[in-house]
């Protein structure tokens, strides 16, 4: 039972391959069925047609045969003269006078079962055309009628025909021919289902090359097919050229980001600069002069941070974000870390290491830059009186440092998603609280330069844990 729930749980019901067999499969059905229902039909027909002749045949002879016996003999002696001349083993007669009882009968009644033979013999009427009836669980063909004899009725004629020995060698053929159609429907259903698998084939295949096809292999990204149907290979030039298109249209896209990010960091420098100017003589100023301008910084140096992760992200995508890696101890750059995001966050950060020293090929900056990022997550999404603990240790050959806080969490259905650029857990938040959604973009780009990974393992009310490993070696 396990095996067989095991088999239906990987059943597609919305599948092409189990709507195609179904459904050919029924069509299948539906005509092998109709056959074998008009072949059963037909050759009830041609048995029963035959058997019904010959009882025509006896019931058009009785009478003649009586009417010649009759110039011979007495009445009763030439009815049962004719009765035993027209029965066989499997033909019985009877005739009913006039007060309905019998005055003649064939001679072979004691072939029949009793029981049988009464049920006939109580039959007070048939039909004159020949029908097939079942008695007591025998088969037989019934006919009957007048019986004329020099003008007048002599009686009532019944004739009947035992036909139990065809009916059920019938009945079995009919039961074979159904287990038959059955099994080739059965086996047409699994050829069906293995014909429509290897034909679907190739959409499997295309769908296999579509899936693996990733950003920066976007442009070179060529789909083929070489046995595969023409509207199959047809699905492929269409894909080819929708990736084409999607190719240029991101190259445009990253070389419009890159010329704006490049274009606007420099004069908003110069803004940022002499507001920083004119704060920095901020005894001239009236408090709302010096609020604004204190705003108008703020908003200027956002923006900056904004453009120049914009710029950092098509740097990465063109492949000319350059990394000066270098053999640096992660214990001190970490505790500078902290040292700095305890000065401009006013809270409290400890932190959790192994008593070893751990040296990693980095980017000293750009590692230092991802931490506190990280730690500004940590601090905006967690409450003030929390602290946020920075974790350092080896796994195995990997040196891993981890950034936990005690804030709300994430959902889950939000996790998978957050590394990707201007995706934001909450579009609610404003961007002085939750930024544009690039921050973790970034974090991610930037570790995977180095040779590393990073990822994330939340629970809503419990806070969150930003996991960052890369390739390490350790010293005492």
């Amino acid at each position: 039972m396990k095996q067989i729930s095991r088999v239906w749980q990987k059943i597609d019901i919305f599948s092409l391959r189990l709507r195609l067999t179904i459904g050919i499969a029924l069509v299948s059905a539906l005509g092998l069925g109709g056959l074998a229902s008009w072949t059963t039909w037909k050759m009830q027909q041609i048995l029963i047609n035959s058997h019904k002749y010959k009882i025509v045949q006896i019931a058009d002879r009785l009478p003649q045969d009586v009417q010649l016996y009759s110039e011979m003999y007495s009445v009763e002696t030439s009815l049962q003269k004719a009765i035993n001349n027209l029965t066989t083993t499997d033909t019985f007669l009877w005739i009913k006078g006039a007060d309905n009882k019998i005055i003649g009968k064939s001679s072979n009644w004691n072939l029949l079962p009793e029981i049988t033979s009464a049920e006939l013999m109580s039959l007070t009427e048939m039909s004159v055309q020949p029908e097939l009836r079942k008695v007591s669980q025998r088969y037989f063909i019934l006919c009957g009628g007048a019986l004329p004899l020099k003008g007048k009725a002599l009686g009532n004629l019944f004739l009947v025909q035992d036909v139990t020995r065809e009916q059920t060698m019938f009945m079995a053929m009919v039961r074979s021919l159904a287990i038959v159609s059955i099994l080739v429907i059965i086996v047409i259903s699994i050829a069906i289902a293995f014909y429509i698998q290897r034909s679907l084939q190739p959409l499997r295949q295309l769908n296999q090359m579509t899936a693996v096809i990733s950003l920066a292999d976007l442009g070179q990204a060529q789909l083929y097919l070489e046995y595969a149907p023409s509207e199959v290979k047809e699905l492929t030039q269409t894909f080819n050229m929708m990736l084409a298109r999607l190719a240029q249209s991101w190259e445009q896209e990253r070389q419009f980001v890159s010329n704006v990010s490049h274009e606007l960091r420099t004069p908003l420098t110069i803004v940022n600069g002499y507001l920083q100017s004119v704060l920095r003589r901020q005894n001239n100023l009236t408090s709302a002069q010096q609020e604004a301008l204190e705003t108008a910084a703020t908003e200027t140096e956002h923006t900056i941070r904004l453009l120049q992760d914009l710029l950092d992200l098509a740097r990465a995508d063109s492949g000319y974000l350059h990394l000066r890696r270098e053999l640096c101890l992660l214990n001190d750059l970490v505790a500078e870390v902290v040292s700095m995001a305890e000065k401009y966050s006013d809270r409290i950060i400890k932190i959790e290491s192994i008593n070893q020293l751990i040296e990693a090929k980095i980017d000293y900056n750009r590692l230092k830059q991802v931490l506190l990022n990280l730690i500004d997550n940590a601090v905006k999404y967690s409450p003030a009186e929390t602290p946020i603990f920075i974790k350092l240790n080896l796994q195995g050959e990997e040196a891993a440092i981890q950034v936990c806080d005690q804030g709300y969490g994430i959902p889950l259905q939000h996790q998978s998603r957050i590394f990707e650029r201007f995706y934001r857990v909450d579009e609610a938040r404003t961007s002085s609280t939750g930024g544009c959604g690039l921050g973790l973009s970034i974090v991610k780009t930037l570790v995977e330069s180095m040779g590393g990974n990073v990822s994330v393992r939340s629970r809503l009310g419990e806070g969150s844990t930003f996991t960052i490993t890369i390739p390490a070696s350790s010293s005492q």
